[in-house]
């Protein structure tokens, strides 16, 4: 029998002993001076190779925003699809497209990220109705992170709507986990920002589902509580996400090495994390 995705989420994550996500987000504004002076696809090349190769050591997945690579046209999809190759099956591709569209749209997305692409997940959101699901739920390997809360300041606007089941942002959540226990491949999207919303979402989600967490590093989320709350009970189930704070750690000579040294240090503390909740 094949490999549900979330089993194989839980073993890269105990394989890799690593919880750490690296954002893959080129923004040209923010290269590394060494990389400026070069055209816009081998500099995006060099940078994407420069970040995989620092931060492989210490990460257990990489997640890509597409509006990152949309920005690079024609070059920023061949980067796309090469740096997703490039990384391989032994850490998990997440691309981030927060999509949500009819079925048979979101079946198009779905071969498009996963067959021509090569990636192992995509981000989704659930607005339009669960069935707009149902194209990934049809590939039980491959995976769907649900936006259940955002990291961003707004996001409360709605996703904390009273509903008869709680607020809005834990429905989802408890939707997404009757999803993942009926199909094998769903987990959910927690903003590191809204650090209350872990203890809830892990308490409903039990053991296993993963809970992907933007918003530690740049944007100022609690790492601690994060992990203190969102583990599971076997110390996973958490992809921690770091964008900006690792890929431009420095944006000098030193670059890929600053790249490097950030996720290691990102890993060693979350690791630590860990450490103390098995201990206490």
């Amino acid at each position: 029998m094949a490999e549900k995705f979330v089993q194989r989420v839980d073993r890269i994550l105990k394989a890799r002993d690593s919880l750490v996500c690296v954002g893959l987000d080129p923004d040209p504004k923010q290269m590394p001076q060494p990389l400026r002076r070069l055209p816009a696809g081998r500099q995006l090349d060099h940078f994407l190779d420069g970040i995989v190769e620092a931060t492989l050591p210490h990460a257990a997945a990489y997640k890509m925003q597409m509006a990152a690579y949309f920005r690079y046209g024609a070059d920023g999809f061949a980067s796309l699809e090469r740096v997703a190759r490039k990384i391989g099956a032994t850490r998990l591709r997440i691309l981030d497209l927060k999509a949500n569209d009819i079925p048979n749209t979101m079946a198009l997305l779905r071969d498009g990220a996963f067959k021509s692409f090569g990636f192992d997940a995509v981000t989704v959101t659930p607005w339009i109705g669960w069935d707009s699901l149902q194209p990934f739920l049809d590939e039980p390997t491959r995976g769907v992170f649900v936006v259940a809360h955002s990291s961003n300041p707004g996001a409360p606007d709605f996703q904390e709507i009273p509903t008869p089941r709680g607020p809005l942002w834990l429905a989802v959540v408890g939707e997404a986990r009757r999803l993942s226990h009926a199909h094998g491949n769903v987990g959910v999207v927690l903003g590191a920002t809204f650090s209350d919303a872990f203890r809830a979402a892990r308490s409903l989600l039990g053991n296993g589902i993963p809970i992907l967490v933007p918003g530690v590093g740049a944007q100022g989320g609690s790492l601690s509580s994060a992990v203190r709350d969102g583990v599971d009970a076997h110390g996973r189930g958490l992809l921690v996400n770091a964008s900006r704070s690792i890929c431009y750690a420095s944006a000098g000579a030193d670059w890929k090495r600053a790249a490097g040294a950030e996720a290691g240090r990102l890993k060693v503390q979350i690791n630590q994390l860990r450490a103390s909740l098995r201990t206490s």
